[in-house]
């Protein structure tokens, strides 16, 4: 058993992911691949989001333990393949780190935000092959919403943005026109993703970012909803035999009793 203060060390924990994948460690963590261990890494990031979302500092803190085991461990997985260890990970980031921010680590002037992001995208660009997109380095597998935002950042990095809110407000509008002109089902589903990839675009330039806001809707939505249930289950009633308007009244009810508990607690609405 490791002491306290032992298992404060990183390196504490690089020794123990080596002992679990070990001839006599654990038969589970031993059969692990990268392949396999696809799923527990996306499962463990929605885990860090619901934490930060929740605003739960000790929930963060663990989840935050549960992604570092994914990481070491695909590192370990990669060292005993003899590709790269938790070494080179480091040094990878650290180096790119340094590289992309001489403003600090250099000589290089900024005069704000904006210079930042410019100069981070030409040291990317001097990175990338000549005939690589700027868009190439975001991940297709992301969520489409944070997808659409990410490209729109990319692409406003270099200029290719509205001038004014005024305008992609305007687009907006004319994009739900033309849902409305819309004839067949496939017209209706480009015109329908055109609307929302206009709303990332207007969410990401007020700094709202869309998954984030959407899984507090959500949340709030399941919250609403399930008391709804809870107040026809005291009262014995069901729900589904519930008139439209008996619904919405329950709906009120609801908002007003969980809206002001959270106000309460200092939370979003």
């Amino acid at each position: 058993m490791e002491a306290p203060e032992q298992t404060r060390l990183f390196e504490t924990l690089v020794d123990i992911i080596a002992k679990l994948r070990g001839p006599d460690g654990c038969p589970w963590d031993r059969k692990q691949t990268h392949a396999s261990l696809r799923e527990n890494l996306l499962e463990e990031c929605y885990e860090v989001l619901d934490a930060l979302d929740r605003r739960d500092g000790s929930a963060l803190c663990e989840e935050l333990g549960d992604l570092l085991l994914q990481i070491v461990l695909h590192a370990r997985i990669a060292s005993e393949a003899g590709d790269f260890d938790i070494g080179d990970v480091i040094n990878g980031i650290s180096t790119k780190l340094i590289r992309r921010h001489p403003h600090v680590f250099d000589s290089a002037a900024v005069a704000g935000v904006q210079d930042v992001l410019a100069n981070w995208e030409e040291l990317k660009k001097r990175e990338r092959s000549k005939s690589a997109s700027m868009l190439d380095g975001i991940p297709k597998q992301m969520p489409a919403l944070t997808y659409g935002q990410s490209l729109q950042k990319r692409a406003a990095r270099v200029g290719f943005d509205w001038s004014s809110d005024d305008g992609v407000i305007d687009k907006l509008a004319e994009e739900v026109n033309e849902l409305g002109q819309a004839g067949s089902q496939e017209e209706k589903e480009a015109e329908f993703g055109d609307i929302v990839f206009t709303m990332a675009n207007i969410a990401r330039r007020m700094g709202i970012d869309l998954e984030s806001t959407l899984r507090e809707t959500n949340r709030r939505f399941y919250r609403r909803f399930a008391y709804m249930e809870e107040l026809c289950r005291r009262r014995n009633l069901e729900f589904a035999g519930l008139s439209l308007a008996d619904k919405d009244h329950l709906w009120e009810e609801a908002k007003r009793a969980l809206d002001g508990e959270e106000n309460g607690r200092g939370e979003r609405t």
